[in-house]
């Protein structure tokens, strides 16, 4: 049985600014929902009287924005937060066993951005432990037999399942992308720097990005708009289709045949449209990127825990463990270079569009559709190098292969978030 039900932002914002729908109705839609389906899915951090919670929080809303004239777009709308960003009234838990006293911190400056908005806070969503590898409860709502991927797995398995119709999210390899292909939701990654991350439980301080799903592409805009510095409205009209480029070569067999099946179908009906579309080869040296990017995230992670884990290390999990341990190996000679080699990828990418003039990479999503079991959360490589460039991208989803969803990812330049929105809507 699929737990998956319609939730789409921009509709949902229609509605109650057309007075087709009430935030009332809304919060009682959605915590039916969740009284339904999350004691199987496991997408939210439990929560007593969260709906008399939120029927609150509503009531100080309107306080907030007596004006029915007056009131932000996203008034009255709950929204998930992956559980390492800080919220004020909730606990970050981080995913981990360690005490939350010692995990406080000042309200995250995103969650405050779209409360500022109107937002309300549906809830905590699970993650993986410091938003590594060791899962957490989360199951697929397309089988709840597969993972939902992570670690920002709560949050990409609430909006699939229709609890809220966004969820913040954090990448620093794959945690959006992945997530957002296996789950069939929309995930957004800006470029690096362009979502503060203040009031996040860093991983890497050099990769981590704040990004976040929706169900439909116009919701996703409408919040990078609101979350991304220095956001442009207005782009001038290319008068063309854009060209896409696939990079082809040792990045691209990493992926598995199923989805580079799934992906050959989707790259022949562009080109029914009539898309342009070439084959380049690019990233010959993927395994020396996905050394050094992983490499500057051990050492950067070692960073963050060295404190804690002296004080709490039995409370760690053991790929968290030994994750630390290899950070602690890492030379500042060879940090220092993984972070310079960030920049030199996004040249070396920028560079190769200008040559073949194109203007969107299109890659799938993930190695492969959602892995049997919870044990794994799945293989980042797909998204890796996009987010070692820390260039925006967008994983949309195509369709099914073996009743699982299947994504396909969009990259564009460095701080060209608001064109990549623009091209991927022609596309569709």
């Amino acid at each position: 049985m699929k737990f998956i039900s319609e939730c789409s932002l921009s509709k949902i914002i229609y509605q109650i600014q057309n007075k087709e729908l009430t935030s009332e109705k809304l919060i009682d839609n959605l915590c039916d929902k969740l009284d339904q389906w999350d004691s199987k899915i496991k997408a939210l951090l439990p929560e007593t009287n969260r709906r008399e919670r939120l029927q609150n929080d509503l009531i100080e809303l309107y306080d907030k924005f007596s004006d029915p004239n007056e009131r932000p777009i996203l008034f009255g709308i709950p929204i998930g937060v992956k559980d390492i960003f800080h919220v004020n009234g909730f606990k970050t838990k981080a995913g981990s066993d360690l005490p939350s006293e010692i995990l406080i911190g000042k309200e995250a400056k995103v969650v405050t951005k779209l409360k500022q908005a109107g937002a309300l806070i549906m809830g905590k969503t699970i993650t993986t432990e410091f938003a590594y590898f060791h899962p957490g409860a989360t199951c697929n709502p397309h089988n709840l037999a597969h993972t939902p991927g992570g670690s920002s797995s709560g949050s990409a398995a609430a909006v699939a399942a229709g609890f809220c119709p966004l969820s913040l999210g954090t990448q620093t390899i794959g945690s959006i992308s992945r997530p957002a292909s296996f789950c069939g939701t929309i995930g957004f990654k800006p470029s690096f720097g362009r979502i503060s991350t203040s009031g996040v439980i860093p991983f890497s301080q050099s990769s981590d990005h704040i990004g976040f799903f929706t169900q439909d592409l116009e919701g996703s805009e409408i919040i990078a708009s609101i979350l991304c510095d220095d956001w442009i409205e207005e782009l001038p009209e290319m008068q063309r289709n854009p060209i896409l480029g696939i990079p082809e070569g040792e990045y691209l067999q990493q992926a598995s045949q199923e989805v580079l099946s799934c992906f050959r179908r989707y790259i022949d009906v562009l080109k029914q449209k009539g898309f342009i579309i070439k084959s380049i080869p690019a990233f010959d040296n993927i395994d020396e990127i996905n050394d050094q990017h992983k490499l500057m995230n051990a050492a950067e992670f070692a960073e963050v825990h060295k404190n804690w884990v002296l004080e709490f290390k039995d409370l760690y999990h053991q790929a968290s463990l030994e994750l630390i341990e290899k950070g602690k190996q890492v030379s500042a000679k060879i940090l220092k270079n993984a972070i310079i080699g960030r920049t030199q990828l996004r040249k070396d990418l920028e560079q190769f569009q200008k040559k073949h003039e194109i203007d969107l990479w299109v890659s799938p999503s993930a190695v492969t559709t959602a892995p049997h079991g919870l044990d794994s959360t799945g293989d980042p490589a797909m998204n890796l190098p996009w987010t070692y460039a820390g260039i925006p991208t967008i994983s949309i989803p195509f369709g099914f292969s073996s009743k699982l969803p299947f994504g396909i990812q969009f990259s564009s330049n460095f701080n060209s978030d608001e064109k990549l929105f623009k091209l991927v809507k022609r596309l569709l």
